[in-house]
């Protein structure tokens, strides 16, 4: 399976007991991991030393992208959702029906960046935009109808901001991870 994989860093980590149905709409940076049992049916691009936890679930589609940074840790049982039906209509819903025939869906990116930290079982929606160092506490549901401050922490279903991040020293040391990997040295 890992094969057929678009791109693969050096020194990825990719399970073998992952499902990809779409492994060329999937990217995974340098000295990244994806862990056991996950599950991804869209386009995902995975940055550098990023790791994705064990049943992770990233859907949507072929038409759906998911985009997350470097040094990212998303926890386990997290889902991000970048296609999901819309319920409002009534017609036939779920990836079953041939295109044409189903019911509206809503397909839009999700963007994660750099420095983000996800807690376990924490479903991310459609259209979510996260900045650098975001942080998301446990189960929480992160919806796209908020504007997500950087470099701040987010818990709970409704997701509300619990406080400011300092990610002084998360960049500096991954400014030095960095700077010893272009020498040779990782």
């Amino acid at each position: 399976m890992t094969e057929k994989i678009k791109f693969r860093g050096k020194d990825s980590i990719v399970s073998q007991n992952i499902r990809l149905r779409r492994p060329e709409l999937f990217e995974i940076g340098r000295g990244s991991i994806l862990d056991d049992y996950a599950y991804i049916s869209c386009g995902v691009k995975i940055g550098d030393f990023t790791h994705v936890g064990a049943q992770a679930v990233m859907i949507g589609g072929p038409k759906a992208q998911v985009t997350i940074g470097n040094f990212c840790n998303i926890a386990q049982g997290c889902k991000i959702a970048a296609g999901m039906n819309d319920y409002h209509g009534g017609g036939l819903c779920g990836p079953a029906i041939p295109e044409g025939y189903g019911d509206k869906a809503i397909i839009e990116p999700v963007e994660i960046g750099d420095h983000f930290l996800c807690g376990f079982n924490t479903s991310i929606l459609a259209g979510v935009k996260l900045p650098e160092g975001v942080a998301i506490g446990a189960y929480s549901l992160v919806k796209s109808n908020i504007k997500y401050e950087p470099w701040t922490l987010y818990a709970g279903n409704p997701i509300k901001m619990i406080c400011r991040r300092d990610g002084t020293l998360m960049k500096a040391q991954a400014d030095k991870l960095m700077e010893d990997v272009k020498k040779g040295l990782i």
